[in-house]
């Protein structure tokens, strides 16, 4: 049974007798040449433990991901700042060939539909993946055929349905929710069309069964390590830090020194304390522990933690010895892993806004788009702009020159168009295809010069032609 009478069945509506959307499921484990088993040597025993629960182990990552995450607040500004920066500016429809304007303007309906132009929906959603190593979306839908709301489940209780091949056992019944609380109990099941799921790091992509990885997986040893150093660094600097004296009394007897021990322990509650002595004997001050600061095996810890991590500790504060040369190429590798991780959220919403596609009777392979985020890091936003000048100087499209930017094309040209109508005598021009009016200002002229900034980059000249 299609994607569209499985609907139309759920909310009621007569389901006609083709089905024009998918084959069913007999016909697609027949009509191939699948064989063998993508599962690994190491989960395919314990798979047979998981067929009807949650692996523990990967619950047990999640939730102690989450406690770090409540605890400590380096791992809390790790997630957020993941989460903000490839979420940043939202997401944009991205065409590959010609653009539509209904598929254009469908978008923007669904987007505000299902609130993905909240940043806090985005952020949310980004923030989850991060910790949980997966984006599990269900997709709500009306008796419209509309697609009313995109709703995060937790990862860590989602079941696909695999066979020990790692395939799904049935598209009709791919993903099944357990209890929260027992692991056992089934309270939902959702079809393939229904939930959209992206893992991050899978052992084995091929297999629904193998879960995501959360990006802190791999550190939580060391994390543990590092917090039991840390506490007892605290109890040292406690129990040894203050100063302390030696009394030495010569030749006193037992009841001499404890009758002198209790009038000095009586007076040490004073700012100044005088000690007097008539036999030989001294007050020698004796100093806490002088080396408190050679703290290296917390250093190692707090390296080794941030190895794991997806940028060096010198983007979260952690920034003594570090030269800005060093941490200005550190930042191009961290922000290659948020495109990563950008283009594996990105795909969630492709598949759903695919679906809403289908819902309204339209087939999405004949259009070549991508949903992506608007705001790509791996380059400044100077170099953003540098670069798009320097194809503006090419003489590539109005459109390209305005995305390599960082905006969107379509929002640009109309804020442009706007402009020069507002104080325009004359509102019935034509114009030009890059959303300015015919006999405008001229153009600006943009001249560059290989090699002639810092690292073998370009300079960019631009001033009126």
């Amino acid at each position: 049974m299609g994607i569209i009478s499985t609907i139309n069945r759920a909310i009621g509506r007569h389901t006609s007798s083709v089905d024009a959307v998918s084959k069913s499921e007999e016909l697609q484990h027949k009509q191939n040449t699948r064989g063998g088993t993508t599962v690994n040597t190491e989960n395919y025993v314990r798979r047979l433990y998981n067929e009807l629960y949650v692996s523990p182990d990967y619950k047990a990552s999640v939730h102690h991901i989450r406690e770090m995450d409540r605890t400590d607040p380096r791992v809390k500004r790790i997630h957020r700042r993941m989460a903000r920066d490839a979420t940043k500016n939202g997401i944009r429809l991205q065409w590959n060939g010609k653009e539509n304007d209904r598929i254009s303007r469908l978008f923007k309906l669904w987007v505000n539909r299902l609130g993905l132009n909240n940043p806090q929906k985005l952020h949310s959603d980004a923030r989850g993946a991060v910790m949980e190593g997966a984006l599990a979306m269900q997709w709500v839908v009306n008796d419209q055929r509309n697609m009313v709301s995109g709703l995060r489940m937790p990862a860590e209780t989602i079941l696909a349905d695999t066979l020990p091949t790692g395939q799904l056992k049935n598209i009709a019944a791919a993903y099944k929710q357990l209890d929260p609380v027992g692991g056992y109990q089934i309270i939902a099941e959702f079809a393939f069309w229904q939930l959209s799921v992206v893992r991050i790091d899978p052992d084995n992509y091929d297999d629904f069964g193998s879960n995501g990885r959360p990006y802190l997986d791999a550190t939580r040893k060391t994390w543990k390590q590092l917090q039991m150093t840390e506490d007892d660094l605290v109890i040292r600097r406690r129990t040894r830090a203050p100063q302390r004296f030696s009394h030495v009394l010569d030749g006193a007897t037992a009841e001499e020194l404890q009758k002198y021990k209790n009038g000095i322990e009586n007076e040490k509650g004073l700012m100044t304390t005088d000690f007097y002595s008539n036999r030989k004997g001294g007050v020698t001050g004796v100093n806490g522990d002088a080396n408190l600061d050679q703290i290296n095996d917390v250093v190692h810890l707090l390296d080794t933690f941030f190895s794991g991590a997806p940028a060096p500790k010198g983007l979260f504060g952690y920034s003594d010895g570090l030269s800005r040369d060093i941490l200005e190429d550190l930042k191009k590798d961290y922000f290659e892993e948020i495109e990563g991780l950008q283009d594996t959220l990105s795909q969630v919403y492709f598949e759903g806004f695919r679906l809403q596609l289908l819902l309204a009777g339209i087939n999405p392979d004949s259009y070549n788009f991508n949903v992506q985020f608007t705001e790509r890091k791996t380059e400044t936003r100077n170099q953003k702009a540098d670069l798009a000048l320097k194809y503006q100087a090419l003489g590539v499209p109005d459109s390209l020159v305005w995305e390599t930017a960082g905006f969107e094309p379509a929002y640009v040209m109309d804020k442009i168009k706007d402009q020069k109508s507002s104080g325009d005598p004359y509102p019935g021009e034509q114009d030009d295809d890059d959303g300015t009016l015919t006999n405008d200002s001229p153009k600006l002229r943009v001249k560059v010069t290989p090699g002639n900034e810092p690292k073998g980059e370009s300079a960019t000249y631009v001033r009126n032609a």
